[in-house]
Parts: structure tokens; sequence; C-alpha cells
């Protein structure tokens, strides 16, 4: 199981990850697009993203906004998986907003 980070673990690597925020025991962003197919294809290549790093985010579709909340649920809280996660994200071309 992944080892739950300190409160100052967290702090400083959000200062990294653009518009990502912490709400708790998790970390959200909101992503927006032009359209419904935006928002569709961005859910797309994050579900890849997370297959591929077997760590699965909590998403939100609504028409053109698309909310990721990330937390490690078998920790209780944060982990590094869910900030390596978000960078991937965040590094991603076919996975921006």
């Amino acid at each position: 199981m992944a080892e739950r980070l300190s409160d100052r673990a967290v702090i400083d690597a959000l200062q990294t990850l653009e518009g990502w925020t912490r709400e708790g025991n998790t970390i959200r962003k909101q992503f927006v697009f032009p359209d419904f197919r935006g928002a569709i294809a961005f859910v797309n290549a994050v579900a890849e993203l997370a297959e591929a790093a077997n760590h699965h985010p909590d998403i939100t579709i609504n028409y053109n906004r698309v909310s990721l909340v990330l937390s490690t649920h078998d920790a209780g809280g944060l982990t590094q998986n869910d900030l390596d996660l978000a960078a991937r994200i965040q590094r991603d071309p076919a996975a921006r907003g």
C-alpha cells in the first residue's frame, strides 16, 4: 500500500501542479472545453493515463466541464500516486483542458 503524504509534502507539490487544489483528503481540478466532444476526448486521454498508472480518478462530466478528483482510498488520503497522476495529466497534450 502507498504511504500517505504529510500536509507539507502535499502543499509543496501543489505549487507545481497548476490549477489543482486540495480539498480534505483529495486534490481536484476542473477542466473546461469548447464542447462536449472535447470533454469526452479529454476523459478518454485521462483514462489511458490512469490505466497505465493503475490509479483511477473520480471523474464528473458536465457537458463541457470535467472535474477530476484524486485520492488513494486504501491509504485514507493523498499519496505520491495522486501527485504523479496529476502531473502526468498536466504534461500530456491530449489530456489538457
